[in-house]
C-alpha cells in the first residue's frame, strides 16, 4: 500500500497509514526522561526565538524513532508549549488586533496542506531531506541579524534598542505579509523548525521593531500552525503518542518559563546557544544516514 493511503477516514486525510514506528515498549522511563528535559529547552527556545524543534527532533531520532514519526510527534506535542508561550506574552499584544487576524488564516491553511504533503511523502525520503532542512533553519537563523539590519539601513531607519516601542501598526499593505505567511504555513506543517525565524523575519519586513512584540505575534502564528498540523497528524497512525505526552508537559513547562525570561535576558546568548545547536543537528542526522 502507498504510504500514506487511506484506510478509513476522510479522503485525503488518511485514518491509517502504513508508517514505520518504533513500538513504545522499547521506550525507557530514562528515554522518557531525557525527551521531556529535551521538549523543555525546545519550549524555552520556541518562546524567544523559534527554532525549538533542532532540540527535540534530533532528541527523537537518536532515541531510534523514524525521522518522519518524530517530525509528526513533535508538531503534535509542541502545541501546547507554543499556547503557553503566547500567553506568556500576551500582555505585548495589546493593539495588535489587526495583525493577529492577518497571521490566523493563512497560518491555518498553510499548516493543513504542508501536513498533508507530510503525509505524502516516503519515510525514506524524508530521512534523506531532513538534515538538509535542519541545515538551512539554521543558516536562515544565523542570517536573520544580518538580514534585518541591512533592510533597516536600506529604509533609512536608525537601528533601534532592544526593548524600545515598536509601531503598534505598521502602515504598509498587508497582503504580501499574508502570502508569505501561507508559504510559512505550509513549512511549519510540513517540518517546522525555523517557522518562527521565518515569522520574525517576516514581521520586521512589515516594519515591527520590537522583539517581544513580534515573539507574541509568532507564537499565535505557530499555535494555529501547529494546531492544525496536529488535527491531521492525529488519525493518520503516525503519531507516537506516550513520546508525545512527554514532549508536550516539557514543552508546556519550556515554553512559559522561556517567555517570561525572554523579556530579562539578552538575545544574543540564546541565539548563538540556538545556532551552536543546529548545525551539531545536522551533523548527527546527516551522520546517521550515512
Amino acid at each position: 500500500m502507498p504510504v500514506g493511503e487511506k484506510v478509513g477516514g476522510l479522503p485525503g486525510f488518511p485514518r491509517k497509514t502504513h508508517f514505520p514506528t518504533m513500538p513504545n515498549e522499547h521506550l525507557s522511563i530514562l528515554a522518557l526522561a531525557g525527551v521531556f528535559l529535551a521538549s523543555v529547552l525546545g519550549g524555552a527556545i520556541n518562546a524567544i526565538a523559534g527554532g525549538g524543534t533542532l532540540a527535540t527532533f534530533p532528541a527523537l531520532v537518536a532515541l531510534g524513532v523514524p525521522p518522519l514519526t518524530a517530525n509528526a510527534t513533535t508538531t503534535v506535542a509542541l502545541w501546547p508549549g507554543a499556547l503557553s508561550s503566547m500567553w506568556g506574552y500576551r500582555g505585548e499584544l495589546g493593539g495588535a488586533r489587526a495583525w493577529v487576524l492577518r497571521l490566523t488564516l493563512p497560518s491555518l491553511a498553510g499548516g493543513a496542506l504542508g501536513a498533508w504533503l507530510l503525509l505524502r511523502t516516503p519515510p525514506d525520503r524524508f530521512a534523506r531531506i531532513v538534515p538538509f532542512l535542519v541545515l538551512g533553519a539554521t543558516l536562515l537563523f544565523l542570517a536573520q541579524a544580518s538580514i534585518m539590519r541591512r533592510l533597516r539601513e536600506r529604509r533609512g531607519d536608525a537601528p533601534l534598542a532592544e526593548g524600545a516601542p515598536d509601531r503598534d501598526d505598521p502602515d504598509v499593505t498587508p497582503w504580501p505579509f499574508i502570502a508569505g505567511q501561507f508559504a510559512i504555513g505550509v513549512y511549519g506543517g510540513y517540518f517546522g523548525a525555523g517557522i518562527g525565524i521565518l515569522m520574525l523575519a517576516g514581521l520586521g519586513f512589515m516594519g515591527f521593531t520590537n522583539i517581544h512584540r513580534m515573539n507574541g505575534l509568532k507564537n499565535w502564528g505557530s499555535v494555529c500552525m501547529n494546531v492544525i498540523a496536529a488535527a491531521v497528524f492525529a488519525p493518520s497512525g503516525v503519531v507516537d503518542w506516550p513520546v508525545a505526552l512527554a514532549i508536550a508537559l516539557g514543552a508546556l513547562l519550556g515554553g512559559y518559563a522561556g517567555a517570561r525570561a525572554a523579556q530579562r535576558v539578552g538575545q544574543q546568548p540564546v541565539r548563538r546557544a540556538i545556532v551552536g545547536i543546529g548545525f551539531a543537528s545536522f551533523l548527527f542526522l546527516l551522520v546517521r544516514g550515512i
